[in-house]
């Protein structure tokens, strides 16, 4: 059973936690909607200041909505377009301070100011995304980089 807890180390130290989280919800379970499902839930509850987070799955070179926590979603992004789409292509995490700065912005939920989009790679393969997004400019930084691509890792090394 998962209970809600408060999270009172440094950031690092919470990140960490919320890794050895991650790894005890999947251990044991081969469904990959499952596991998103339950990925998505463990960062909703844990990150502050957000309005959206969740994953888009990887089909040919487009990417299709998969579990997420927050408002109702843009279903389909071609590799490429907006932020999610350019991690995708590019294989690499985009880390935005301001989505209205961003080219080709796509706006999902007019609330969210900045992002930050972790590919997930199996074999050099993009298999899809973790999206998290922010009512509020600059939200996210390296800390978040490091250690939400540290998340996506693990949740990989699982399937």
């Amino acid at each position: 059973m998962f209970h809600h807890i408060q999270y009172t180390g440094t950031r690092e130290e919470n990140y960490a936690l919320v890794i050895k989280q991650l790894e005890a919800l999947i251990a044991g379970e081969p469904n990959l909607i499952a596991n998103l499902a339950n990925a998505a839930a463990l960062l909703h509850q844990f990150l502050d200041n957000i309005n959206w987070v969740g994953f888009y799955l990887a089909e040919g070179e487009e990417l299709v909505l998969g579990p997420f926590q927050g408002l109702p979603a843009c279903v389909r992004i071609p590799f490429g377009k907006g932020v999610c789409g350019t991690a995708a292509q590019n294989k690499r995490t985009e880390l935005v301070p301001d989505v209205h700065q961003f080219p080709g912005h796509i706006a999902c939920d007019a609330a969210s100011q900045s992002e930050i989009v972790v590919p997930m790679l199996k074999d050099g393969k993009v298999i899809g995304v973790l999206d998290i997004d922010s009512p509020s400019k600059n939200r996210f930084d390296e800390i978040d980089q490091q250690y939400l691509e540290k998340f996506v890792d693990v949740l990989v090394a699982s399937l």
